[in-house]
């Protein structure tokens, strides 16, 4: 089977951040916890917690040893007990995440409502929304109620969101009753890469295939972009998720993946793709 790879796939610079210091960091310590699956790749966090590394997702499971900060970030009362507690802190937030914290933070003391467009059962957003008092997330036309009126609103996206998914939101919250709107694009430039990426792919190929932890939401939205341009995608974790069946008839297949997959998921994927004869 012909297999094409999108140009731009897997893992982003925070997430390469994030591991490498975890890797570095259990050279060092013999107690080292992640506040929280270090990324959203089961497969990686597996290996990692063979190494010794231990996932914990309260604080208060700790209470000795080095904990390392994800690249998602975590709201400043968790930082503050732990700092309490006396172990101590590597912190692996993205830098782009680190920007929208500072953004809603400086929003709020600017008297603005904070308004995040994202999930708000994800660990990045709810790092974010833990630098307010009282921050507003919508995830889809279905929560503006939440939106207060006349207010003065500040909004800031989930970095791993669409640039048309930003776009519709800001225009239904612009169809709203407020007194003053201020936006600033919080959207990861190499996420948006991988979508043009893997949207243009999809339109070239029999099968389109996004791989990446089932729970990550920048795979989940990678899948959902491609499914809107071929209806033959599937995200799949890795190689031993696939129905071969899905294969039969099919002469080109497109192979992405999200932020969170590592390389040797997609090159084992691509020789067992490169590799598959129909029987």
């Amino acid at each position: 089977m012909e297999v094409i790879v999108a140009e731009k796939c897997g893992f982003c610079h925070g997430v390469k951040n994030a591991i490498s210091t975890a890797e570095k960091i259990l050279t060092q310590e013999d107690e080292v916890y992640s506040l929280g699956p270090i990324i959203h790749n089961k497969d990686v966090v597996e290996r990692l917690a063979k190494a010794g590394l231990k996932t914990v997702n309260d604080v208060e499971e700790v209470q000795s040893g080095t904990v390392l900060i994800r690249s998602h970030g975590a709201a400043p009362v968790q930082m503050a007990r732990l700092k309490e507690k006396g172990v101590n802190i590597v912190d692996a937030t993205c830098i782009l995440v680190k920007r929208v914290q500072h953004i809603a933070g400086e929003f709020e003391k600017d008297g603005y409502k904070v308004v995040i467009i994202g999930d708000e059962n994800h660990p990045e957003v709810q790092a974010v929304v833990g630098f307010t008092k009282d921050a507003v997330v919508i995830a889809d036309e279905s929560d503006l109620h939440k939106l207060p009126e006349n207010a003065k609103l500040g909004i800031v996206c989930q970095t791993t969101e669409s640039p048309d998914h930003f776009g519709r939101m800001l225009g239904a919250i612009g169809g709203g009753r407020f007194r003053e709107m201020k936006v600033i694009n919080t959207l990861c430039v190499e996420a948006i890469k991988r979508q043009q990426s893997a949207v243009e792919l999809c339109k070239e190929v029999d099968i389109m295939f996004v791989l990446g932890g089932l729970e990550s939401a920048n795979t989940r939205r990678l899948a959902d972009l491609c499914k809107e341009e071929n209806s033959e995608t599937y995200h799949l974790q890795n190689w031993n998720g696939l129905d071969k069946r899905t294969l039969f008839g099919k002469k080109i297949a497109g192979v992405t993946a999200g932020a969170s997959t590592p390389e040797w998921i997609i090159a084992e994927f691509v020789e067992n793709l490169e590799a598959f004869e129909e029987s």
